[in-house]
């Protein structure tokens, strides 16, 4: 995939031109068939007539008791005299009667919709060199969003692999249960780097909360901010491990800050292992044009930036291997030769250490929510107060 820098590069078209009906038939049950697609039988023929037969089910039920009650309203309309006495009886099966219709035509929509959705987005990733997947359950991701609450989701996956592997996605997981379980939604874009990277995020302030409350759904330990030139710290707040700061300096250089101040202001950016994740609490794999020029713009924008960060190397892995190489002989394993007799030797102009980022800067430390501790404690306090006889005793002394 190659996200253009200019977003009218790209074809948008079959996001909204007409479709094909039987073309988007066809292809909802090649989802089906091949199972990208969660449930038995989603938009088929058979769910519609399964959804028919519940409703005539409802129908025939409302409409016998109806009868029943019409019957009685008829014997009260005999002796009455009157020709009006049935209408109440008559308007609950009448309602319920539109209920059920209306129920049953906005679910056969709800199931078109979604395929026809399901098709555009593969026409359009088809159009743009890239691949289009409906439905992830528990994507495989290091992102600080992939391991939260339960029921954890991607769906409208589109994705690229030149020059390196992008995705687009939505997704969701729960956290919660009964009354209080909440769905959390996010969009994200997830981009593969060359090497792992120590653990950075990049908090984006113009989508923080009242009183600057971050938007993210992870805290961090505040004496891992790091403060960067220029008005970059206007736009973000810098997160990285602490032992990491002149790494996070040699990363973000000032063309590169310029890169994210420009294009990725709105977004949260989190760096882990080797993954870039661009994260924002709305869909991003959509039908709006707009939404993707303006991804396509922000990825294209960063992407020629990401081959300096190859370059990079964690120091310490490298003290590591020179320590294990001085190592006196006889160290090693019981009957292992000495290093002075391996077949081998270190090709001339190899990096100093290999890819990879020692264990402080894998991830960063997350910070202790001491308020909720608070609260806890104050309630159980209360609890105990309250068994032990303290507070009705003191509000005897007070009334009296």
């Amino acid at each position: 995939m190659s996200p253009p820098a200019n977003v009218a590069s790209f074809d948008a078209r079959p996001l909204t031109e007409p479709v094909d009906r039987a073309a988007v038939r066809a292809f909802a049950r090649e989802l089906r068939v091949s199972g990208r697609v969660p449930g038995v039988f989603p938009t088929s023929i058979i769910a519609i007539v399964l959804m028919c037969v519940f409703g005539v089910v409802i129908l025939f039920v409302f409409a016998t008791v109806g009868m029943s009650v019409l019957s009685a309203f008829a014997d009260m309309e005999m002796r009455a005299g009157s020709s009006w006495v049935f209408v109440p009886a008559i308007l609950p099966v009448l309602l319920i009667a539109g209920f059920v219709t209306l129920f049953i035509v906005l679910t056969v929509r709800g199931l078109g919709s979604s395929a026809v959705r399901w098709y555009r987005l593969d026409r359009f990733a088809r159009a743009n060199g890239m691949s289009y997947l409906p439905h992830l359950p528990n994507p495989a991701l290091p992102g600080m969003i992939f391991s939260l609450g339960g029921d954890r989701t991607a769906r409208d996956l589109v994705r690229g692999d030149r020059p390196r592997f992008v995705e687009f996605a939505n997704y969701t997981y729960e956290t919660g249960s009964g009354k209080e379980r909440t769905t959390h939604r996010w969009g994200y874009v997830a981009v593969r780097l060359d090497v792992p990277l120590p653990n950075i995020v990049l908090d984006a302030k113009s989508n923080n909360g009242l009183f600057g409350a971050s938007n993210l759904p992870a805290s961090f330990d505040r004496h891992q901010r790091l403060s960067l030139e220029g008005d970059f710290d206007r736009h973000f707040s810098l997160y990285c491990p602490r032992g990491y700061e002149r790494d996070a300096l040699y990363l973000f250089t000032p063309d590169i800050m310029a890169r994210f101040v420009d294009s990725a202001a709105a977004l949260d950016v989190e760096i882990v292992d080797d993954w870039l994740f661009l994260y924002g609490r709305r869909d991003f794999s959509t039908l709006d044009p707009a939404t993707w020029a303006w991804l396509f713009s922000v990825v294209g924008a960063l992407l020629d930036k990401f081959a300096q960060w190859s370059r990079w190397r964690d120091e310490r892995l490298a003290d590591a291997a020179r320590t294990a190489s001085t190592a006196p002989a006889g160290t090693g394993m019981p009957g292992a030769p000495a290093a002075s007799a391996l077949p081998f030797a270190a090709p001339a102009g190899a990096p100093a250490s290999p890819p990879g980022v020692a264990a402080p800067g894998r991830r960063l430390r997350r910070r202790v929510s001491w308020g909720a501790f608070v609260a806890v404690g104050g309630i159980l306090l209360f609890w105990l107060l309250i068994q032990s006889g303290v507070l009705r005793g003191l509000f005897s002394v007070l009334l009296n």
